[in-house]
């Protein structure tokens, strides 16, 4: 399920991005996406390739991997972000919601560190 007022754009420093056309309040759930897991032995394989920037660790343990389906993948990162992700292990998606009102024709986020507002370094950046 992926809201029918969002689309994806170019933006100005991130190559693409995920948009809303129309307001939405928070806690709106914007997108439910599902996910195909992968083992920790495709994991080995993936980090070989550029997917590596889009895969997310999975499971309680973390062992294994997972490449979601839908606009999860292109929403980029902040820090501060609008909206934040929720796993679900045992069905196999991936949940977005906003966790604060957004405008139209705002870009939306999500914290790659799981946490909306956690603001420990990313891999791509503890250079």
């Amino acid at each position: 399920m992926i809201l029918p007022c969002l689309y994806i754009a170019p933006t100005k420093e991130m190559g693409r991005g995920v948009f809303t056309s129309e307001k939405l309040k928070a806690g709106t759930v914007i997108e439910i996406a599902p996910v195909i897991v992968m083992s920790r032995k495709d994991r080995t394989l993936i980090d070989q390739t550029l997917l590596h920037d889009y895969i997310f660790e999975w499971g309680d343990d973390q062992q294994q991997c997972c490449m979601a389906l839908g606009y999860v993948p292109i929403y980029n990162h902040a820090y501060k972000s609008n909206c934040e992700y929720e796993m679900d292990y045992e069905s196999d998606l991936i949940t977005i919601k906003t966790v604060r009102a957004i405008k139209s024709g705002e870009e939306l986020f999500i914290n790659y560190n799981g946490d909306w507002n956690d603001e420990k370094k990313l891999w791509f950046e503890a250079v």
